[in-house]
């Protein structure tokens, strides 16, 4: 097959979404503690700006079409990461002002997180059809886990060296410090993102930008039984995801009466275990050939099923009590939630191209909005069930066992739409049939950022 993107250029894509990740970091948990805890507001304030910041994300198929339509992603990357830059300074700007005028802080606030989430979107979005288009079939895998856990470093550093920065805490040095990330984080995308495209999508006579209307491209892509699938996947999977998030820490203080510090440990073996399983596609997938969707597929079933044992391991140690493994249990936990979801990406970037031509931006913006409704909706639904079964089973075991199980199924659910994905691959070529030829080629790309 033609020449891809090389480890290098992956990398520098990589890096794109650790400024990203250094942007959203101070927004969604930084600044979520200062409103809480300097500020003393009610922690629904936050938590309503933070859903707001998903919910502007619906739009990313809008996004996504723009990109197709004029061929080119590296505009919106740049673009959606200025808008992200713009809105974290102005979100800092804004939770100060709370303090001094609640209605008129709120007002910006509201405004700075829908900025955050439309930058997150148009870049994001575009970012991964980049991946899609110019990554080969063979590194999919290992492309969506170097670009994932480079994220995960950006708010891992940012939050730390952020946290040493902000002492002493004043209002002044926080909005300072935003702004000189957000800045910083801007520069780095762009220097990062630029030249990586290579030759513009419409100078190859194979690919054709988009030239339908945004509602008949989304109708044309809804209209597609693969794509529909994969979105009701993305859903319910990432909605027990996001779910469990939220309750196995107040699970392990309540049940197995762990310490603050105990339960933020095993938070940490969980994300550990995720990192993990990042690393095992990463590696175990980097296959060519037809293999690679293969170990694709295979990983995004297993590990959804293996995540839903694991939910029920975890849950059943409430009723055997303190000698039941839970830290293994939430560790293998950790390492399921990886595996599929890096899958997942993986398979997302392989069946980007595959159904009605030039739509890739569009299929990965409906995909990018289910993702971000579940994760909307994922924490709010766990705990709200949780204390819905408290106060019917008046018993904390029962409850969290009880909304775990309903986790465990809906990742069961996944696994079984992960499967029917699978199978309707097959069933989608007498759409490419009767559309314009797509090619399977790798576009063209600047000579220094093509692998060997």
């Amino acid at each position: 097959m033609g020449a891809g993107l090389s480890w290098l250029a992956i990398v520098r894509i990589g890096l794109v979404q650790t400024a990203l990740g250094a942007i959203v970091v101070l927004a969604t948990s930084t600044l979520n503690r200062i409103m809480v805890i300097e500020i003393g507001l009610p922690a629904v304030v936050p938590g309503i700006l933070i859903a707001a910041h998903y919910a502007v994300q619906i739009l990313r198929p809008r996004w996504g079409h723009g990109s197709d339509a004029g061929g080119r992603r590296t505009p919106w990357i740049i673009g959606g990461m200025a808008m992200l830059a713009l809105g974290g300074p102005l979100a800092a700007l804004a939770t100060v002002w709370m303090a001094h005028d609640l209605a008129a802080g709120l007002c910006l606030a509201v405004l700075a997180f829908a900025l955050i989430g439309m930058g997150v979107g148009a870049a994001g979005t575009s970012l991964l059809v980049l991946l899609a288009e110019r990554v080969g079939p063979s590194r999919r895998g290992a492309s969506a886990a170097i670009v994932w856990m480079m994220m995960i470093a950006g708010f891992a550093v940012t939050a730390i060296s952020a946290g040493h920065a902000l002492e002493p805490y004043s209002p002044t040095r926080l909005v300072l410090i935003v702004t000189i990330v957000s800045g910083v984080a801007l520069l780095v995308a762009t220097i990062a993102i630029s030249g990586i495209e290579g030759a513009p999508l419409g100078s190859n006579l194979e690919q054709k930008p988009a030239k339908a209307p945004f509602m008949v491209a989304l109708r044309e892509v809804w209209s597609e039984p693969q794509a529909r699938t994969f979105t009701l996947f993305i859903f319910v999977s990432m909605l027990a995801y996001n779910a469990q998030e939220l309750l196995l820490e107040p699970y392990a203080g309540a049940i197995f009466g762990m310490s603050p510090g105990q339960s933020t440990k095993l938070g940490g073996l969980h994300h550990a275990g995720i990192l993990l399983g990042m690393v095992l596609v990463a590696v175990i997938g980097t296959r060519r050939g037809p293999m690679a969707e293969r170990l694709l597929r295979l990983f995004m079933t297993g590990g959804c099923v293996a995540s839903a044992l694991c939910m029920l391991l975890v849950a059943a140690g409430g009723f055997v009590g303190p000698d039941w493994p839970l830290k293994p249990a939430v560790f293998a936990l950790g390492v399921s939630n990886g595996v599929f979801t890096i899958a997942a990406i993986g398979s997302m970037m392989s069946l980007a191209g595959t159904g009605h031509a030039a739509r890739q931006g569009v299929r990965m913006g409906v995909w990018g909005a289910a993702q971000a409704i579940a994760f909307a909706l994922g924490g709010l639904a766990g705990t709200i069930a949780v204390d819905i079964a408290k106060a019917l089973l008046a018993n904390p075991i029962l409850a969290y066992a009880s909304v775990f199980t309903i986790e465990a199924a809906a990742f069961l659910v996944a696994a079984v739409l992960a499967v029917a994905v699978t199978r309707g691959k097959h069933d989608t070529a007498s759409i490419i049939d009767k559309t314009p030829h797509r090619s399977s080629r790798p576009l063209p790309l600047s000579p220094s950022l093509a692998r060997d």
